[in-house]
């Protein structure tokens, strides 16, 4: 059945934040047991073709995958596509431009930490950034606890860099209407990422719902490892109410930091159709 596969469609490698290459992340997918794989780097697909290959090697399914950055209501919303055309021309330029401004934001970042007290920030980051063009606030998190400024990342994001704090530079990101445009135009799925960690009131929820579904985005991210069990229940229930398909995934990064290694999450609840359903 469709329903029991163990499915990972997120998580992340050197191509954007995470620390293992995109074939390695496919061995420890695979080595976990998950037969339905996914990597879905932030705003880049350069990962894709090294991730498809090792997958395929290792008898594993896999979909194409991006998670990409979205400014919405004041926030940033990520949105993850599945199942895109890699070579998608409007995908591609759509990325690139997402991306830019990444470098300059990141030199204002190390500015506003080097004020604080931790000086050299910016450079060094770099140097835990596999590509430069997407440094972001988890490299510069992991030079503060390697120089001892913080005992682990999720304490830097909360003292320093979480959106609401000092350190952070706000980007303005791709538009909910461009990303699901993309992922659409490149016939993939696009899914709401993690919602449990917006903090969004019921109403604007219910809007970001909406306005998601009238552009044609399809579904929503259910069981992750940025949830917690009662969010299982919670989104199962937007899931069913707004029609959504369900999607999972660790939201792997790293074996040391992340709150979900590959492959461990419990399933969907068995009355939601999952997004790989009518795909496989």
């Amino acid at each position: 059945m469709k329903a029991a596969l163990n499915a990972d469609l997120h998580c992340h490698s050197t191509v954007s934040d995470g620390v293992l290459a995109p074939s390695e992340v496919a061995a420890r997918a695979h080595a976990n047991g998950v037969t339905l794989w996914a990597l879905t780097d932030h705003d880049e697909l350069g990962g894709q073709a090294e991730a498809m290959q090792a997958a395929a090697d290792l008898g594993m399914r896999c979909f194409s995958g991006v998670e990409i950055s979205v400014t919405w209501s004041g926030q940033t919303v990520h949105i993850v596509g599945l199942d895109v055309d890699t070579q998608d021309a409007t995908l591609l330029e759509g990325l690139r431009r997402t991306r830019a401004g990444r470098a300059e934001r990141a030199r204002e970042i190390g500015q506003r930490l080097a004020a604080l007290g931790m000086p050299g920030a910016y450079e060094g980051a770099l140097p835990y950034a596999g590509n430069p063009e997407l440094i972001s606030r988890t490299h510069f998190a992991r030079f503060l606890v390697e120089a001892g400024y913080c005992p682990d990342v999720q304490t830097v994001f909360t003292r320093y860099l979480a959106d609401d704090r000092e350190a952070n530079v706000p980007m303005k990101w791709a538009s909910l209407e461009n990303a699901v445009g993309w992922i659409r135009g490149a016939g993939g799925c696009a899914i709401i990422a993690h919602p449990g960690r917006y903090k969004f009131s019921v109403h604007l929820f219910s809007r970001l719902y909406d306005e998601f579904k009238s552009l044609g985005g399809e579904g929503i991210e259910v069981v992750t490892g940025s949830h917690s069990p009662e969010q299982y229940i919670q989104y199962a229930h937007v899931a069913r109410r707004y029609g959504f398909l369900a999607s999972c995934g660790s939201d792997f990064h790293s074996p040391d930091e992340s709150r979900c290694d590959l492959g461990r999450l419990p399933p969907l609840p068995p009355d939601l159709k999952p997004v790989w359903h009518d795909r496989l």
